[in-house]
């Protein structure tokens, strides 16, 4: 044998191990523990701390919810409505009557309640997620109209023992109290709460209120009709209460008793057969106070509080030394038998007074927001922003000469005319002839649309007359479109109760919008034209003072809009029968006087009194606007208590009125003598044939 085969085999080399650090233990004899065990263990940890959560968050709704008010009697509602200065502006009590009782009523009246707010009341615990569902599918996917995922119970809860808040917690406490509810009464107990107590618009509250005052029954006689036409309330009580929106009251209930068939309460043909309910409406005296702003908030305080029972005070944004200013500006007007009306806002629409008439206790109709009258001339802000949509500026010039073309022949008041004149004088003598050639020049449509802008809904004519205020607008609405160029963005919608914060949804949906910084300063720059040098002079203040005057044919309607001092007001004085005002009263005239004394008391600026000659009549306006023609270009020379104005060209000269006015600077061009139109009836130029 070779030595090669007998020698034996080399020692393998140790294998080379890492040193162990100094302190180490010995390597553990457990294996790691697997993936899906960590798993298990994290899950654990987060199902206890949930558990732990949810008794936390269960230990505090059962301190803050009112548990132990669920099963006591129910306090019947009403209403302080407050000024922002918390001062008592109306307390309204509610209609109401005795409770009812399930068992006695038609079956067909529960039904049309379950069918339409909560068709699985029968069967779920207090809280349906099945409904909660369906309701943010389709809010999800609706683009208009909404649904509410809220059990009758949960109604109950929240309308009888929790504020009106739409906060998480409150939302919580309202799924307590809407278990501990269904643990303790019957579910006719509950319906029966429910009926008895929910909100049907009117100031009425509970079924058997509402069946008598909508239809003078008993609500064990109702009708399926009538069941369905109460029941269709209940989403929007004061804007569908029938008394004011049958229409609206109509379409609800036809859309109840579908889901009646829908539910399996009625078939179809039962539903074909129905006709719509009749109304027969029996008043309830209202022993409460009153006033026109209170009239006008109330229904918003209800819908916003809910059918929240008790006592509650509801801060509006009137304030209580603005109002008591609007009233006693409207007390001391000459205004003989013609009535009166004041609406004064901030720019962002909120409401600080309010006046309807010259008296709540003889007449409690609105004509600040109930009547609708021609504005006259304060309509032309909407003509000549939509001329300077259409690129042109208070300077260009328009023709103030007779129409003699077409069909419509409007005219100038007196029949006084100023030949070629800017824009700028044609607003601030408020030329008729004029504003119907810029509404021929950018079209009736975008007059419209300008006005759709600022917020008019009332409907508008949709000819030439448009331009000289021929449509009916609420002066509400008049007021709004002011106030959206006084705060440079629009609409503007007027409110009596403070905004609710807005999500960030909302915001981003918000449709408001805001001026362009030309346009804005073009019809500002007219706004001030016409209240301190034109038609308007009897409202100017110290403070940079912005408004319009307006009067319609044969002074049916004098109108003074305008801003002054971060507040918005318009005033407006006529005849409930439309009959003319005596005297060939102007916007210019009394309804400016009363906007300047009300105006200088709430912004604090001292008032002096007019001269004595021009205190009973129009003559300020009669020195507003005096046009001349010279050889070169327009000239224009503007008369007020303060002095002279020249305008040539896209100069001024301003003259105090103890100084003699001299020729312009510079070299003057031979000229023919100018030719000087003084309007004779103090309101030429402003109102409307």
């Amino acid at each position: 044998m070779s030595e090669a085969m007998t020698d034996p085999l080399p020692n393998p080399e140790p294998e080379t191990l890492p040193p162990r650090a100094f302190g180490a233990g010995p390597p553990s004899a457990f294996a790691p523990p697997r993936p899906w065990k960590r798993r298990m263990q994290i899950a654990g940890w987060v199902v206890a701390a949930l558990l732990a959560l949810l008794m936390i968050l269960i230990a505090w709704l059962a301190v803050t919810a009112p548990l132990s008010r669920s099963l006591k009697p129910i306090a019947p509602p009403s209403i302080s409505l407050m000024s922002a200065d918390s001062h008592l502006i109306a307390r309204r009590g509610a209609i109401i009557d005795r409770p009812v009782t399930v068992a006695a009523l038609p079956e067909h009246v529960p039904q049309a309640f379950m069918a339409i707010e909560d068709r699985r009341f029968r069967s779920h615990w207090g809280v349906d997620p099945r409904g909660i569902a369906r309701a943010a599918w389709h809010n999800l996917w609706s683009s208009g109209s909404s649904q509410g995922g809220s059990t009758i119970t949960q109604q109950l809860a929240k309308g009888v023992f929790l504020s009106a808040d739409r906060t998480f917690g409150r939302k919580a406490r309202e799924a307590l109290i809407a278990f501990w509810l269904e643990a303790w009464l019957t579910k006719d107990q509950i319906m029966e709460r429910y009926l008895s107590n929910v909100y049907f618009g009117d100031n009425v509250y509970g079924l058997r209120a509402a069946s008598l005052h909508y239809f003078n029954r008993q609500p064990e006689r109702l009708t399926i009709p009538q069941a369905a036409m109460l029941a269709g309330l209940l989403k929007a009580p004061s804007r569908l209460a029938p008394t004011a929106n049958l229409k609206g009251a109509q379409e609800r209930a036809t859309l109840v008793t579908q889901a009646m068939v829908e539910a399996g309460y009625i078939s179809k043909a039962q539903r074909n057969a129905l006709s719509p309910a009749r109304l027969n409406v029996q008043e309830a005296p209202d022993p409460t106070s009153g006033t026109y702003f209170a009239d006008w908030v109330l229904p918003q305080a209800r819908d916003r509080a809910g059918a929240v029972y008790g006592a509650q005070n509801v801060t509006t944004t009137l304030d209580w030394r603005i109002q008591r200013l609007a009233e006693a500006a409207i007390r001391r007007a000459p205004l003989g038998k013609a009535q009166a009306a004041l609406v004064a806002m901030k720019p962002d629409g909120s409401v600080v007074a309010m006046v309807g008439g010259k008296n709540y206790r003889e007449s409690a109709f609105n004509r600040a927001v109930q009547a609708k009258r021609q504005p006259g001339s304060t309509f032309k802000l909407f003509v000549y922003l939509a001329a300077f949509r259409a690129g042109m500026t208070p300077d260009d010039f328009v023709e103030d000469t007779p129409i003699t073309t077409g069909t419509y022949r409007p005219a100038n008041h007196g029949g006084k005319y100023r030949g070629r004149i800017t824009l700028r004088q044609a607003f601030a003598a408020s030329s008729n002839v004029a504003a119907v050639r810029l509404t021929q020049k950018v079209g009736v449509d975008n007059v419209i649309k300008v006005a759709r802008d600022l917020g008019v809904t009332a409907p508008l004519t949709e000819d030439l007359s448009l331009a000289l205020g021929t449509s009916e607008i609420p002066l509400v609405e008049l007021t709004e479109a002011y106030a959206a160029v006084a705060a440079g963005t629009y609409p503007v919608l007027a409110h009596g109760l403070p905004p609710e914060e807005e999500g960030w949804f909302d915001r981003l949906m918000s449709r408001r919008k805001r001026f362009s910084d030309d346009h804005l300063e073009m019809i500002r720059d007219l706004l001030s034209s016409a209240a301190n040098r034109g038609t308007g002079s009897a409202a100017a203040l110290r403070t940079s003072t912005f408004g319009k005057t307006g009067t319609t044919q044969d002074s049916r309607d004098a109108i003074f809009v305008g801003y002054a001092g971060g507040l918005v007001t318009a005033v407006w004085i006529g005849n409930d029968d439309n009959s003319p005002l005596p005297g060939g009263a102007a916007g210019g005239g009394v309804p400016a006087r009363i906007w300047r004394n009300f105006m200088a008391g709430a912004i604090n600026e001292p008032v002096e009194d007019a001269p004595e000659d021009t205190k009973d009549s129009d003559l300020v306006n009669a020195i507003a606007n005096v046009a001349t023609e010279a050889g070169l270009g327009n000239m224009s020379v503007g008369l007020d208590t303060q002095g002279v104005t020249v305008n040539i060209g896209g100069g001024q000269i301003r003259l105090p009125i103890d100084q003699p006015p001299g020729p312009p600077p510079g070299p003057q061009p031979a000229a023919p003598p100018p030719r000087i139109i003084v309007p004779a009836d103090p309101t030429a130029g402003d109102q409307e044939p």
